[in-house]
Formats: C-alpha cells, sequence, structure tokens
C-alpha cells in the first residue's frame, strides 16, 4: 500500500529501507566481481583446462537459471526480507569455499550453490526494491540496480589491490567475506519486513500453483528480460572484438568498448527513476530499447571507431532502464513471475555471448553484433505486450 507521508517518504524511514536494498545489489555485484576477478587463479588451484573452466562457469549460471522453480517456493515461504538474508550468507560461505577448494568436483559443486544463491538474491532484493516504490510511491529501482554495478567496481578495485599484498585466495576471500558480513548486518535493519511476507495457502491451491503453467504476460516479460540481457552481456564480450577486428581500433582504443557502454549504463540508471516517473515505464522500455537498437545498427552500418562507440553508447544508454522497470513489473505478478523473469534473465546472460559468438562465426562479427542490435527490437516489440505498473514521483 503507498504511503503518502511525506516525512516518511522523502527520509527516515523509506531513506533507510532504500539504502538496506541498495546494501543488497551492492552484495550481489561486489561478490560476482570478487570471484570473478580470481579466476586465472582459481583455474590453477584446481588444475583446470579451458574446457573446463567454461563448464564451471556454465554450471555457475545454470544454478541460477534452474532455481526459478524453488526461488517463487522459498519466496512464498520465508518472505523476501528472511530469503535475501539467507541467500546472502550463503554467498559469503561459497566465497570461502572457492578459497579452499581443489578438487574440480567440489568446485562445479560450489559454482551451482553460487548460482543457487545469487538466483535467490536477485528475486529477493528485487522483490525488495518493488515494494520499497509501492509502499512509499517513489520511483528508486533504476538507482538500486546501479549500486550493483557500484559493487563489482568495488570488488574488481579490491582485487586489484589484495592482489599487490599477496596472492593469497583465502586472504582476498577472507577479507572479502568479512566485508561483505560487514555490509549484510548494516543493511538487515533497514530492510522491509513485509515485503512478499509468506502466504498461507490451503493444500489444493499450493498443489494447482506448484503445477500452473506461466501465463502469457509472464512470457512476454521473460522474453523482454532474456533478450535485454542476451544485448547487455553479449556487448560486454564482443565490443573490444569488433573495434579490433572490425574498426580496426587502435590496441589502446579497444577497451573503451566496454568502458563505453559501462559508463552510459551507470549515468543512465542514476538519474533513469526521474525519467520513470515523468515518461512511465513502459515508454521509458520501449522507446530505450528501440534506441539501443536502432543507435547501435546505425553505428554499424556506418563503419569506424567513433561510429562504434556512438552506437555502443546508444545501447548502453537505451538498455539502462530495461532491467530495472522489467523486474517492477514481474515484481507485481506475483513471487512465481519475478522468479521466472530472473531465471530468464539469467539464461539470456548465460547463453547471449555463446549464441552471438555462433552467428559471428558463421556470418562474421559484424553480423554478430547486428544481432545485438536485434535483440535490442525484440525487447521493444516484448514491451508493446506488456502491463507496467502506473509510476510515482522520484
Amino acid at each position: 500500500m503507498k504511503d503518502d507521508s511525506p516525512a516518511l517518504g522523502r527520509g527516515g524511514p523509506y531513506r533507510r529501507a532504500q539504502l538496506a536494498i541498495a546494501g543488497l545489489f551492492c552484495f550481489l555485484g561486489f561478490q560476482y566481481a570478487t570471484w570473478a576477478s580470481r579466476l586465472p587463479a582459481l583455474k590453477g588451484r584446481m588444475d583446470l583446462n579451458t574446457a573446463q573452466l567454461g563448464l564451471f562457469l556454465m554450471v555457475c549460471g545454470i544454478g541460477a537459471a534452474a532455481a526459478f522453480p524453488l526461488v517463487a517456493v522459498l519466496m512464498r515461504r520465508l518472505g523476501s526480507r528472511r530469503l535475501a538474508l539467507g541467500a546472502a550468507l550463503l554467498l559469503a560461505a561459497v566465497l570461502v569455499g572457492f578459497a579452499t577448494v581443489r578438487s574440480y568436483p567440489a568446485g562445479m559443486v560450489l559454482g551451482a550453490l553460487d548460482g543457487v544463491g545469487a538466483a535467490c538474491l536477485n528475486v529477493a532484493m528485487n522483490a525488495q526494491g518493488a515494494e520499497l516504490e509501492a509502499r512509499y510511491g517513489r520511483t528508486t529501482m533504476a538507482r538500486l540496480h546501479a549500486t550493483f554495478s557500484g559493487g563489482s567496481l568495488g570488488g574488481a578495485l579490491l582485487a586489484s589491490g589484495v592482489n599487490l599484498c599477496t596472492g593469497s585466495l583465502l586472504v582476498h576471500f577472507a577479507v572479502a567475506a568479512a566485508l561483505l558480513l560487514v555490509l549484510l548486518a548494516a543493511a538487515r535493519p533497514g530492510l522491509l519486513a513485509q515485503g512478499q511476507q509468506p502466504v498461507a495457502e490451503p493444500a489444493a491451491d499450493r498443489q494447482r500453483r506448484r503445477f500452473a503453467l506461466p501465463t502469457g504476460a509472464m512470457l512476454w516479460m521473460g522474453l523482454a528480460m532474456a533478450f535485454g540481457t542476451i544485448a547487455e552481456g553479449a556487448m560486454n564480450d564482443w565490443s573490444a572484438l569488433y573495434l579490433r577486428d572490425v574498426a580496426h581500433a587502435a590496441a589502446g582504443l579497444m577497451p573503451l568498448g566496454i568502458a563505453v557502454v559501462s559508463l552510459m549504463m551507470v549515468l543512465a540508471r542514476v538519474f533513469a527513476d526521474g525519467w520513470r516517473a515523468r515518461y512511465g515505464d513502459g515508454r521509458i522500455v520501449r522507446l530505450g530499447s528501440a534506441l539501443a537498437g536502432a543507435g547501435l545498427a546505425l553505428g554499424l552500418l556506418a563503419g569506424g571507431v567513433v561510429p562504434a562507440l556512438l552506437g555502443f553508447a546508444c545501447m548502453g544508454l537505451g538498455m539502462a532502464a530495461v532491467t530495472p522497470c522489467v523486474y517492477v513489473a514481474a515484481a507485481g505478478q506475483g513471487p512465481e513471475a519475478l522468479s521466472l523473469v530472473a531465471g530468464m534473465g539469467t539464461t539470456g546472460l548465460l547463453a547471449g555471448p555463446a549464441l552471438i559468438g555462433l552467428v559471428a562465426g558463421l556470418s562474421g562479427l559484424a553480423w554478430g553484433m547486428a544481432a545485438i542490435a536485434a535483440c535490442a527490437g525484440v525487447v521493444s516489440l516484448c514491451a508493446l505486450r506488456i502491463r507496467f505498473q502506473a509510476t510515482a514521483p522520484a
């Protein structure tokens, strides 16, 4: 229920809850960046070849994608607050496990657990964010997603700093886990206790829900999330190669592809809640994804480094608010919809770079990048069939 109290809406409980939920987003980004930044060391510790490392990463993604039926059940039984806290503790424990594991099978188990924990925290924190918007009548989801990027940056910087002092994974991951636990302890009091509370249902209703198929609305939201994350993830994986192999950029300019996309996405998410309040989520998603697809396509057609970077900027700007807005729409449909959307988003992140690589291998990297632009266009079409909730002031 919306709380119209100005005092609550502009400070006090609202601000405490906003900061606490932002802490969850930061937690997930920090935890992921911590172990991802040390993949070479993990590869050496478990004595993996390249194919085994790829399978390890795939298991992490599969664990997250396969977890969504479980997440929906846990959301109803535990509520988003308790699920978020439990998932965060699991992720901190997995981080310590990564620091000590030496066998490949044990590493695979830890990778799958990390995926499940990430899926649980992803759904729970987005449910908390949607509840915060609904309760206080203010848009904030895009800024919350920006803190995920901030957490990823913090994790990467910590990895660089610790690596200058010691190569020990145990020291690095123990320090990171301790920082995560401090962050979680600080966030815990401000989390919303009534967001997605456990619901008591008759046994017959629970049985019908268990076997219920996704609705059309859920599938459209899931498709929008899947194609959106395909575009977002593939840009990070293929932009540098495009600049090198197709645009013939100098070596020093190749990292600018990822930098431009990431910078525009973070900046856009900082301001996107104001745009959502003014124009509505539906218009932001439709026009933003159309801008992303058209801008990238025009940059590819023009050729050269500068047009490519301008196209990448359009992609970061246009896709920045897609994920937050679709999560809010899914949260309004209940835990099953939110879990399905999160699972399809993870699947998009997992399969996207590989699919774009397949297109690039068959037709060339320029066509692979064109496929990314097409994915953004599909998001715009899917958004026409999604009922977005009305947005309130930021």
